[in-house]
């Protein structure tokens, strides 16, 4: 499906995916001419890259983490469609003109993506879209199920993964506070949850595009990072959650802390002490950052809408 207008991908890079250069490499595929591709590079030495593949390098100098780097990106990017795109993230043809043609289909769509599927095993899918579990943790959905046929229609979803998707910019304009369209104070893990709750609050929806396909090796730099990417999800979780849920968070504490002891319990009985020390860490950040995401009025997204995405 052809592009037809002007759009944007931003890829953030810290130069340890050996899936860059075919991300790339697809999006050009994909997109064309008619796609201008930014690639955020915040590794400590520049990333080798055949010639054409980005038509911006941005280059901070230093790791901004996920959230401030995208937005780094976006503020440089020149389309009307906006794809935020892992290093470790290849989609196929297709893609880019099937989530712009169904966000021009609805104009109340603030961000589409597609079916997301394991690189190793792409009849599983990776994940299709954000919601809730009764835990108050995010989750990927459909994550290990088997994939939809791509001819299934689009349908509403409660948030889309930054895994691979496109927004809308004039939804993100909307939302973003003090020019930030992800909170940079999260720096990684959770961001696009936070930025789902916003647009979904803002009173935009989500869509999931089942012809729209991306092979996803998953985290593949996440993976590096141990103790301090188990640190940045439990406190973020904590986070994201005070600021979607305002008064109704504090009723909820008790539920929130039990799965994270629970989790610390089988960390420890399996002798993980990464983990184990990356919950604990993920506690005192929470408690840190807290006072700034916690909110005295209600919920920004009814419960029940939050459910009804489950």
């Amino acid at each position: 499906m052809a592009v037809r207008r002007a759009s944007s991908a931003v890829v953030l890079t810290l130069g340890r995916s050996p899936l860059l250069v075919p991300c790339l490499e697809a999006l050009r595929r994909d997109g064309g001419s008619a796609l201008e591709i930014l690639l955020v590079d915040q590794g400590e030495t520049p990333a080798a890259l055949p010639t054409g593949l980005a038509d911006k390098v941005l280059r901070p100098g230093r790791n901004l983490g996920f959230a401030a780097g995208n937005n780094l990106g976006i503020v440089a990017a020149s389309g009307d469609w906006v794809a935020a795109v892992n290093d470790d993230a290849v989609v196929e043809p297709g893609w880019l003109g099937s989530l712009i043609a169904a966000l021009e289909a609805d104009p109340g769509a603030a961000a589409a993506q597609g079916v997301n599927v394991q690189l190793a095993a792409p009849e599983v899918a990776d994940g299709w879209g954000l919601a809730w579990n009764g835990w108050w943790q995010a989750v990927q959905l459909g994550h290990c199920e088997s994939v939809p046929p791509p001819e299934a229609g689009a349908r509403e979803i409660f948030g889309a993964s930054a895994t691979a998707v496109v927004y809308r910019r004039e939804a993100l304009r909307q939302v973003a506070a003090g020019g930030e369209v992800f909170d940079s104070r999260l720096f990684a893990y959770y961001e696009d949850v936070e930025l789902a709750g916003q647009l979904r609050a803002a009173g935009w929806r989500a869509l999931l595009v089942p012809a729209a396909r991306v092979r996803h090796a998953g985290s593949s730099t996440g993976r590096t990072l141990r103790r301090e990417r188990w640190r940045l999800l439990y406190g973020n979780r904590w986070l994201v959650v005070a600021r979607l849920l305002g008064w109704s968070f504090w009723p909820r504490v008790p539920v929130l802390a039990a799965r994270d002891l629970i989790d610390l319990v089988h960390a420890l009985g399996k002798g993980d002490r990464e983990l184990a020390a990356g919950i604990l860490s993920g506690w005192t950040r929470a408690l840190r950052l807290l006072p700034g995401f916690a909110r005295s009025d209600g919920p920004a997204v009814a419960l029940g809408e939050i459910r009804r995405f489950r």
